[in-house]
């Protein structure tokens, strides 16, 4: 920064320079010729570090600070050309001036770029969305309900125009967005595999199961039928125990009970994960491991951040999207 700032402050002292010069040309006095100075580049400078200042803090600049810092030096262009005696002369000390707002513009840029790069925010495109939404939800609201149809009609096509600047000039919606779109398209993929190499299931013989054959009992007959009663007595075998039910050992086994937070943080050997408090890299792979597996089937990516975001639990979007990406290498070296 300090490096790419030396020649614009340069060229900006120069600027001044040149407008010092053109001044005491016409005047012959060097206190007219610093004044007009100080009125134009001085003014600049001061309003380029201040926009330089804010914008290194992360913060956005003010619309005033932003308007003098083009409208001091078309002050300071417009009187060189008034004092100027000659066409060429005017040209030349309408031009001076303008030195320094470029040096300014160009310090607050690179600024700017570089706290986005370090920080990921962009503070002046936050402002420059917060400012259209804010003007969108209140053009819907009164065309939605505004008692005059003249009014209703103009926040209606107001709103169309303003839909067309939300989210512009902002490269991290971009990157989010893309995000979006990427993991859409990995699940969908993740379907499309698993619709393709899934084993299919094969049905038993004519699709029923073959009862088991009747036990014989003592008095029966090999079919295991009870003989039939004849007239001398109700029945052949008149003391015949009854046979007592085995029991029944059921099919489907209990359902093991699902594995806690707390017992993979144990694994893992790390504390307990707590939400809204700052977690470790291997916290956020046991949250995630925990949250992925909650159902049934598994989590999706997607899925699984909303879950965490609506737990409480604090992460970046970079920390945890690293996370998962751990958890899924973890996973396949299983496999």
């Amino acid at each position: 920064m300090g490096a790419a700032a030396v020649p614009m402050v340069a060229f900006g002292g120069l600027g001044a320079v040149g407008t010092y010069s053109n001044i005491t040309s016409v005047f012959h006095r060097s206190a007219t010729a610093l004044g007009v100075v100080a009125a134009g580049e001085g003014a600049t400078l001061v309003l380029a570090l201040t926009l330089v200042g804010l914008t290194m803090l992360g913060q956005s600049s003010p619309v005033a600070v932003r308007i003098g810092l083009w409208t001091l030096p078309a002050v300071a262009s417009l009187v060189g050309a008034a004092v100027a005696e000659t066409v060429t002369e005017a040209v030349v000390f309408a031009v001076t001036p303008m030195a320094m707002c470029v040096s300014a513009e160009g310090m607050g840029l690179l600024a700017r770029r570089i706290v986005v790069y370090l920080t990921g925010v962009d503070a002046e495109a936050q402002r420059r969305n917060a400012a259209v939404m804010q003007r969108l939800a209140y053009h819907r609201a009164r065309a939605a309900n505004h008692p005059d149809e003249d009014a209703r009609n103009d926040s209606e096509l107001e709103s169309w125009k303003l839909a067309k600047k939300v989210g512009a000039g902002d490269a991290l919606l971009g990157d989010n967005l893309i995000d979006v779109q990427r993991q859409r398209m990995t699940d969908g993929a993740d379907a499309a595999l698993a619709g393709m190499f899934a084993l299919p299931v094969t049905p038993p013989a004519h699709g029923v199961t073959a009862a088991p054959a009747p036990l014989a009992v003592e008095g029966t007959d090999e079919g295991g039928v009870t003989p039939p009663v004849t007239e001398e007595d109700t029945q052949v075998t008149p003391d015949l125990e009854t046979v007592p039910a085995e029991p029944v050992t059921p099919v489907t086994p209990p359902a093991e009970a699902p594995v806690t937070l707390e017992e993979i943080a144990t694994v893992a050997g790390v504390p307990t994960p707590v939400a809204g408090e700052p977690l470790s890299d291997v916290q956020l792979v046991v949250v995630l491991r925990h949250l992925r597996y909650s159902d049934d089937p598994p989590l999706s990516y997607r899925q699984a951040v909303a879950a965490f975001r609506e737990a409480g639990f604090v992460g970046g979007e970079q920390r945890v999207r690293r996370a998962w990406g751990s958890l899924m290498s973890h996973e396949e070296s299983d496999a």
